[in-house]
């Protein structure tokens, strides 16, 4: 009984302790703070690139006061918060819930805009990285999600003010991409893996007409679908290959049994 009554006291003793912050808990100085101050401080925090401060308060600011336009501004610079603290699996994550829960927002184009920045510079190297890769093992995810939020933002805000950049790294994507599928498809072709090959030089054809690596893909499809012996197909593609690139090296003779194929490269 009287260990009992010890451990009780003990217990009211250390709870009356925590109450009056006796044991290192300090009280939160920004209690009672209006959305407005607590905006106002934020924003400071993230202009002094105290990102992580910033981002706390940012989220006491939605807590406290999740209606009206400071917590929606909280939840945008949250994410540019993160973004500029190089979380970008959170910068992405807020990206979506805003998108999610404000579509019609005046100032939703900047959410994808952020969302496509953050991946772009996740997967920058991409084209650098061709060449020291094992082109099979390159997972250009960022990359494609990257250009699919671009590609958002520009079909759904042509007028937004970052559209205009937008369309610049996408030029970019869509070239990095397809070099990236064409590397892989030479890949294959040249180890045999013919369908592989056909297969990834077709990603270009329907999906990247636009990238100076259109020429070799078709190139490569012609190729592919010759060793495969499917006909029509190849000269499906011959065709294709001759109505846009009616001077390329790829339409030369390319279909002559005697071709020398690897020579091409």
């Amino acid at each position: 009984m009287t260990r009992s009554v010890a451990t009780l006291f003990t217990l009211l003793w250390l709870g009356l302790l925590s109450g009056c912050g006796l044991l290192g808990e300090a009280p939160d100085k920004t209690a009672g703070w209006s959305a407005q101050r607590l905006y106002a401080e934020a924003k400071a925090e993230l202009s002094d690139g105290n990102y992580e401060n910033a981002i706390k308060l940012y989220e006491k600011l939605e807590s406290r006061y999740p209606y009206g336009r400071y917590a929606q501004q909280a939840q945008m610079e949250i994410a540019y918060a993160y973004f500029r603290q190089n979380e970008i699996e959170n910068a992405l994550a807020a990206c979506d819930r805003f998108i999610k829960l404000h579509p019609n927002h005046p100032n939703v184009d900047y959410m994808y805009y952020l969302k496509g920045v953050a991946n772009f510079n996740e997967d920058l190297g991409l084209l650098a990285a061709v060449s020291r890769q094992d082109p099979t093992e390159r997972d250009p995810k960022a990359a494609k999600d990257s250009f699919n939020a671009f590609r958002d933002l520009v079909t759904r805000y042509p007028d937004s003010k970052y559209t205009p950049d937008a369309m610049k790294r996408l030029a970019y994507l869509v070239n990095a991409l397809a070099a990236l599928e064409v590397h892989v498809a030479r890949y294959y072709y040249k180890r045999g893996a013919y369908v592989a090959a056909a297969n990834r030089a077709t990603v270009v054809v329907t999906t990247y007409q636009t990238s100076p690596a259109l020429e070799e893909a078709l190139g490569l499809q012609v190729l592919a679908y010759d060793k495969l012996g499917l006909a029509q197909l190849r000269d499906d593609a011959m065709r294709v290959m001759k109505l846009n690139f009616p001077d390329s090296r790829y339409a030369q003779g390319i279909v002559e049994p005697k071709q020398p194929w690897w020579k091409l490269w």
